[in-house]
């Protein structure tokens, strides 16, 4: 049996003899590479898919940095303090409770881990910035790691700021060992992982998960069924598909939900009435929160849309009559199935009110609301994201509006955490010029599903209609 100081040797050298024998797993092929190269690679890089159990192999790395070398200081960040909590710190707790020697020599806290025998020199510290922290705060986070055996861990790194790697490169001017781990989903065209990805990928040892089915190193942690109905859904190009499935960063104009070609191509072309005819009529409403702002109301039936009604400097009575109309008499023909409008705000609540005095009641959509799907950050990411799909597959066609091509093409969308986030209106406003009314109200039709009203064949209207003319509440005859 092995002395204590070969033990803690052999661990030091060899960290995957160290999690099979102290945590009794059996590490994937991707993070026995990563366990290998960590004794002579100071920086790391995993540029990782979703769900492959990197945090799991952060908190190993981090607890055989803390048990083979004398007295260390880690400090661990994430992108946020609720992820770094919920997470890695959370991780480190489940391994130590694996390890008998762990709990009998370190002592867990919320902010901290420590060697119970040298709580001041051997220790492990949660670092965080508030959420209004300036680059320069962001970046003290990680001050004050200096010591002869350092390291810092970041978590989620892909949304992390530059500022924060900045600071973090200071760890190694006078240690006798140090590493800088990262780990994270490429969300982000800038930041620690892309650097260490791209320009800076010759100072940097940069392991690539994928759940890619048609991989055969792909991790075997995301099920093959499961990434290849995402693939199936929404196409091996997404932006989603391609983060957290595939571990790629997105291309280079990822920020664009659509370009101006893709929308020409539908703009203003007839749809034949067959290809729509037996879908729900709609109607997308956005009220105008400003003076300069107008209001719009887009009608939809199906991949068919007609010129929407443009409306300024009106009141609730008058835009809700307008809308009312509509509603009685959708440009499909007939009523329509289903009205919608954008509630965000308040901004639209006298034409709810009016609409409800006309005994109409349409379906608010609050953009700032939880999406039906939980890649998007909300319901307004949720829907744009469905209607630019929609006409870039041919399935949504535009009326001639020459507007509606800028609306649709400056907005940009980016990552909060692995989820799609859609920039704010506002911002849009200030690059386009104007507010993008018109493509919000048409991508409040697709908030939800609709289902068309069943029509009463011609001779029951006229039965129904006829039994409402003969009734004489006056009469004196009684049935």
């Amino acid at each position: 049996m092995l002395a204590a100081a070969d033990k803690l040797r052999l661990w030091r050298e060899k960290p995957h003899v160290f999690v099979r024998e102290v945590f009794g797993v059996t590490p994937d092929g991707w993070q026995e590479k990563v366990l290998e190269a960590f004794p002579t690679q100071p920086r790391i890089a995993m540029k990782a898919c979703a769900g492959p159990g990197k945090t799991a192999l952060l908190a190993w790395l981090c607890w055989n940095f803390f048990v083979t070398r004398p007295n260390p200081k880690i400090a661990a960040t994430a992108i946020s303090g609720e992820n770094l909590r919920d997470n890695l710190w959370t991780e480190m707790a489940k391994w130590q409770h694996r390890a008998p020697l762990l709990m009998d020599q370190f002592e867990w806290q919320a902010e901290r881990i420590f060697l119970k025998s040298s709580p001041q020199t051997w220790w492990m510290s949660a670092r965080r910035w508030s959420k209004s922290a300036t680059a320069d705060q962001q970046g003290n986070t990680m001050r004050g790691l200096h010591d002869d055996y350092v390291m810092a861990v970041l978590d989620e790194s892909g949304g992390i700021p530059q500022a924060v790697m900045t600071t973090v490169e200071n760890i190694g001017s006078s240690a006798k060992e140090w590493h800088i781990v990262q780990a994270g989903n490429p969300t982000h065209l800038d930041g620690p992982l892309y650097m260490a990805c791209t320009k800076a990928r010759h100072l940097w040892y940069v392991v690539e998960i994928t759940s890619d089915p048609d991989d055969p190193l792909r991790t075997t942690r995301v099920t093959k069924e499961w990434a290849q109905q995402q693939i199936d859904i929404y196409g091996r190009d997404h932006p989603w598909v391609l983060v957290n499935i595939m571990g790629k960063f997105p291309p280079a104009s990822f920020n664009a939900l659509i370009g101006p070609d893709e929308v020409n191509a539908v703009l203003g072309k007839h749809v034949p009435k067959a290809h729509y005819m037996h879908a729900a009529k709609t109607i997308g409403t956005d009220v105008g929160r400003m003076g300069d702002d107008p209001s719009i109301i887009f009608p939809r039936q199906g991949m068919a849309t007609w010129k929407p009604i443009e409306l300024r400097n009106v009141d609730g009575n008058f835009g809700a009559g307008k809308l009312a109309a509509m509603w009685n008499q959708h440009p499909g023909g007939g009523e329509a199935d289903g009205v919608f409008i954008d509630g965000t705000g308040g901004w639209a609540a006298s034409w709810v009110d009016a609409l409800s005095l006309l005994g109409r009641t349409p379906i608010q959509v609050q953009f700032s609301g939880k999406p039906n799907d939980p890649k998007y950050f909300n319901k307004r990411a949720e829907i744009w994201f469905e209607m630019c799909e929609a006409i870039k597959q041919g399935r949504l066609y535009l009326p001639n509006v020459p507007e509606i091509v800028a609306e649709l093409t400056t907005p940009q969308y980016t990552f909060k955490g692995d989820r799609l986030l859609i920039e704010e209106k506002d911002q849009v406003k200030l690059r386009l010029g104007r507010s993008p009314n018109y493509a919000d109200a048409l991508a409040t039709t697709y908030a939800q599903p609709v289902h068309v009203q069943p029509v009463l064949p011609v001779w029951m209207q006229r039965q129904a209609a006829q039994v409402q003319t003969e009734y004489d509440p006056f009469s004196s005859e009684r049935v």
